[in-house]
């Protein structure tokens, strides 16, 4: 053998990732580079800071509208008290 030969033999040679992915080395790395940032990315928009801040601003106003329903239940029970008596003195 030759030494142009032994050159056209490394040539040919695939690495692991051009033979199973069609892809070389340097582009694997690249493409797994920017998946990898890319999922940090959503990470941080699902469930960053300011999503927790809204996530927990949602709860609290969530509790503040169900204390205000059961509160306005009750106040409406109160007047309709009231009106049915008021009623009732207004036919006798």
């Amino acid at each position: 053998m030759n030494k142009e030969e032994l050159y056209e033999e490394i040539d040919t040679e695939e690495s692991i990732t051009q033979r199973y992915l069609g892809l070389s080395l340097k582009k694997f790395f690249l493409l797994f580079i920017l998946i990898v940032l890319f999922g940090i990315y959503l990470g941080i928009i699902f469930y960053g800071t300011n999503s927790l801040e809204v996530l927990f601003g949602l709860q609290d106003y969530e509790n503040y509208l169900q204390d205000e329903v059961v509160r306005l239940k009750n106040e409406n029970a109160e007047l309709q008290r009231e009106y049915f008596e008021l009623k009732e003195i207004s036919a006798q």
